[in-house]
């Protein structure tokens, strides 16, 4: 089987995505990755990222009900589907592998 890519920023909103659970939706996880990685990154380019994860079948949308703080519009929850659950298992093991790779002694010195 093909291994499934997924860009940097793709990682990070589909693993934040995947953290939020029921309450992922844009906005939800452009906050949550400005206060978690302490990065700066605008709602369009989430929005952005999160129709390419759609697309790839890494992540399927539903809407939810529409709420009195949004001026009565529906907000677009996001969830993990299987195929997103696999591609970030993978990313997490190759990222590991690669991990031990580097000498324990090249590690301790970056701690220092």
């Amino acid at each position: 089987m093909k291994r499934a890519f997924l860009g940097e920023l793709e990682e990070v909103v589909l693993l934040t995505e995947a953290a939020l659970q029921e309450l992922a939706y844009c906005a939800s996880i452009t906050q949550t990755i400005d206060q978690q990685m302490g990065r700066s990154i605008s709602f369009p380019t989430v929005h952005t990222t999160l129709q390419r994860l759609e697309e790839k079948g890494f992540v399927a949308s539903q809407m939810g009900g529409a709420t009195t703080e949004r001026g009565g519009r529906q907000k677009r929850l996001f969830t993990v589907t299987a195929a997103g659950q696999r591609a970030l298992l993978e990313c997490r093991q190759v990222r590991v592998q690669l991990w031990e790779q580097i000498p324990t002694e090249i590690v301790q010195l970056w701690s220092a």
